[in-house]
Parts: structure tokens; C-alpha cells; sequence
């Protein structure tokens, strides 16, 4: 029976109490099970947790941050992900610090709740390994430079002739093909390359996204896409290609910059902490040296601010002021004004006048503060995972289901579950044994 059928039957009345119990164990479909008595002798004590993606299996020939990001995400929500590394190294991010306990912060963020099987895929045997588990498969993932798998034999058409339900996701830089297809990528390039750079900053200081925007923009596309090649499956049977690029993922996120180019032949400029279109909005220096964060988005948010936070009634009256088009044109004399007013009082004064006005506000914090955050903690986003080096903390799935709580399981160490693998796909010791000496695992 699958596994999300099973449950403790504890008690039967009557004389069906045997034969019943019998029939469950023997495993025969649920339904007929529960048909063939009477819903009021039966006690279902404990139902096995179930997930949304259980029972998903996912071969993943990943590396670094994009790769195991997408399939973390699914890892979470049930699916079993094996995940193949080179033996003896392991995925590169395994080596690039040990903060965590001797283990890489990298590592431990990106692969709990995975199974490491060591491979070597230029050998013939390492290759095979991968075939046969890509046929029991229903997804395969990869996010080497296009052409590697491929040369390899594990390109999409070589996997999909051996399973036609196969689910492939190719995940690269710049994609599967164009002028770029080649050139190699890391998320700092693509940052440069896909306009994040040259808006994010001073105007006489760009900047890069404090983290890994385009890795985790691309991963996150990239397990909606399984997603949706999964519920396709269901209706057509048949698996297909995913292709997605860390450039295309990052510039659907330039959001209006495009639409400002395009219609009124506007670079954006680099404003620093505030938003590029609407003023004022961003954090404020107060006079103790703290930021106050604040958004004022809207007509009657401009009308709030002026009368009850900041008590300047008279800018209402400016027509340079008068429009969020006409606060952006002026931007340079608004902000000096209010950036002074700020600076008059301490933060919690800002702060109290904005609660009190109930216009949207916040303080801007360090990573103590946030994982201190009384709303972190509420809302559980620290929890704990088994690893190689006991339990270590891990920042929680986003997700919160009310049918598929994430799970939180083992951090493997380097080829921790190879041997079981290969047992699964009916490998015997002996020749587990061979494979060993050949340094194929």
C-alpha cells in the first residue's frame, strides 16, 4: 500500500474484527478496505503526516546555490531528492567556508532533506547508475553549462527515450540557446548583465544585491516550472523539457524600469535606499544615528504625513509637491527637507508618530536583530536539522500549507546514502564492492 495510505486500525468490533485487520495488512487497496465495513467500528488512531509532494522522485545533478535551491524548496514539501556529487569532493559550495561546525553555511542552507549518492559520471558504470535511476524518476535536474549532460549522456533526449514521463529541468545562465548560450555565469555577472547593478546603489557608487538575487530568482522559477510540468503530466502523461535562464529570471524581475525606457526614454537612476518613482519612501536618518522606514504610496498618504507626522502642513500647499509625478521631479528638495526634519528627533519619536498616524513604517535591521525578531519567532522560521555534526538551525520554508507542513530532515554528509541507493536499483554488495574499487562511487 502506498505510504500516505497506511493507518493504525485499533479497534473492530464484532466478529469482523480479525478477518478485517487481515485484509489491511495484506495491503490491498484502502478503498476497498474501507468499503467493505462500516465506518462506525472504525477507529483511525494515527493517519502518517502526508505532504504535497510525496512520493515525487527527483534525480539531481546539481551544484553551488540555483540548482539546490529549486530543489530544496521541493525537498521540503516531500519530494525525495537524490543528489549526485563527485566522490571525494562533493558540491563545490562544500568547501567554501565551515562555519557551520566544520560544515559550509552554503551547504547546510541548500540541502537538507536530500540523499547524497556519490558518482563519477565520466565513467561508463557512473553513467549507468544515473540511467537507471532516471527511469525510476520523475524528475531530472540539472544546472551544468548547457551541452554538459548532454555529452554525457544524460541530456534530455537520451533520459526521455528511457522514460517518457520524465520531467527534465535544465537550469544555466543565460539558457538553452542565443549568442550567450555559452558564456559561463555566476550570479554576480548576471546581476551586471541583467540591469541590477546599474540601479541598485549611489548615483556615483553601484552595487550589487546583498544576496544571491539572480541564483535564487532563477531557482525559485525553476521549481514552479517542475511544478507545472508535474500537473501538466497528470493530464497529458508525458514529461517535457524545462529550460530556465538566471538572465531571463532576473530581467522579468526589472518590473517598471522597462515600461519607463520604453514609453518615456528613462535610464532609472541610482537612488540609494529610496524607490525610484515614489517619494518619500525608504529610511530616514533620526538624531540618534537610527533609521525610521516609512512608505508613503498614495494621495492620502502624502496628506497623513505632512499634518500628523511630521507637522509641515504647508508642503501640501507646494505644487512642486503636489503629485507623486511632481514629488519625483523635485525629489532633490523634498528629500533634503524631510531628511532635516528627521534628524531633529530621535527615532522612536518618528516612530510613535507614524504608528499613531497608522501610515506603513519599520526600522531597518542587522541579521541579530532580524533572527530576534519577535515576528521570526511567531511565525517559526528557525528550526532545527539533523547533519553530520548534530543538529544545526536552519531558516524555515516560506511556505506555510495548511495540508503539507515542510519537514526538516537530515543534512546528508558526502555519499552518506549511496550505498542504499544502489541497493534500491538492485545492486548487489559484490558489486557495489567493484564499484567502489573502480572509484565509480
Amino acid at each position: 500500500m502506498e505510504e500516505s495510505l497506511r493507518a493504525e486500525v485499533v479497534s473492530v468490533s464484532g466478529d469482523q474484527r480479525r478477518e478485517e485487520l487481515n485484509r489491511f495488512k495484506s495491503f490491498k487497496p484502502f478503498k476497498t478496505f474501507k468499503s467493505s465495513i462500516n465506518r462506525s467500528e472504525v477507529t483511525v488512531a494515527q493517519v502518517k503526516p502526508s505532504r504535497a509532494l510525496d512520493g515525487v522522485k527527483i534525480l539531481a545533478f546539481e551544484q553551488v546555490l540555483s540548482g539546490p535551491f529549486a530543489t530544496c524548496l521541493l525537498a521540503d514539501m516531500g519530494a525525495e531528492v537524490i543528489k549526485v556529487e563527485r566522490p571525494a569532493v562533493g558540491d563545490v559550495i562544500r568547501s567554501w567556508d565551515s562555519v557551520v561546525k566544520g560544515l559550509s553555511s552554503g551547504y547546510v542552507w541548500l540541502n537538507r532533506n536530500k540523499r547524497s549518492l556519490t558518482v563519477d559520471v565520466k565513467k561508463a558504470k557512473g553513467r549507468e547508475i544515473l540511467q537507471e535511476l532516471a527511469k525510476r524518476s520523475d524528475v531530472f535536474f540539472e544546472n551544468y553549462a548547457p551541452g554538459v549532460a548532454g555529452r554525457l549522456g544524460l541530456g534530455y533526449d537520451s533520459l526521455a527515450q528511457l522514460n517518457p514521463r520524465l520531467i527534465y529541468c535544465s537550469l544555466s545562465g543565460y539558457g538553452q540557446d542565443g549568442p550567450y548560450r555559452d558564456v559561463k555565469a555566476y550570479d554576480l555577472l548576471i546581476q551586471g548583465e541583467g540591469g541590477i547593478i546599474a540601479t541598485t546603489g549611489y548615483p556615483d557608487k553601484p552595487a550589487r544585491a546583498g544576496i544571491a538575487i539572480a541564483d535564487i530568482a532563477s531557482g525559485m522559477y525553476a521549481a514552479i516550472g517542475i511544478l507545472l510540468a508535474l500537473f501538466q503530466r497528470e493530464k497529458t502523461g508525458q514529461g517535457q523539457w524545462i529550460d530556465v535562464s538566471m538572465l531571463d529570471s532576473i530581467v522579468s524581475w526589472l518590473g517598471y524600469f522597462p515600461h519607463h525606457y520604453w514609453h518615456a526614454g528613462e535610464e532609472p537612476a541610482r537612488v540609494g535606499m529610496r524607490h525610484h518613482y515614489v517619494t518619500p519612501y525608504g529610511p530616514y536618518l533620526a538624531g540618534d544615528g537610527q533609521y525610521v522606514n516609512l512608505a508613503v504610496a498614495s494621495a492620502a498618504d502624502w496628506a497623513v504625513f505632512c499634518r500628523e507626522v511630521i507637522e509641515k502642513p504647508e508642503l501640501l500647499e507646494d505644487p512642486r509637491f503636489a503629485t507623486v509625478e511632481g514629488r519625483r521631479k523635485n525629489r532633490g528638495e523634498l528629500e533634503e527637507t524631510i531628511e532635516n526634519i528627521f534628524l531633529g528627533r530621535d527615532h522612536q519619536h518618528w516612530l510613535a508618530q507614524l504608528k499613531k498616524a497608522e501610515l506603513p513604517h519599520g526600522i531597518v535591521r542587522g541579521i541579530a536583530q532580524v533572527l530576534a525578531h519577535p515576528q521570526v519567532a511567531a511565525r517559526k522560521l528557525i528550526r532545527e536539522a539533523e547533519s553530520p555534526v548534530g543538529k544545526v538551525p536552519v531558516i524555515a520554508n516560506a511556505l506555510k500549507m495548511s495540508k503539507s507542513e515542510a519537514r526538516y530532515e537530515r543534512i546528508p554528509a558526502l555519499g552518506e546514502n549511496s550505498e542504499a541507493i544502489l541497493r534500491e536499483i538492485g545492486y548487489e554488495s559484490s558489486a557495489i564492492a567493484e564499484l567502489r574499487r573502480e572509484q565509480v562511487i
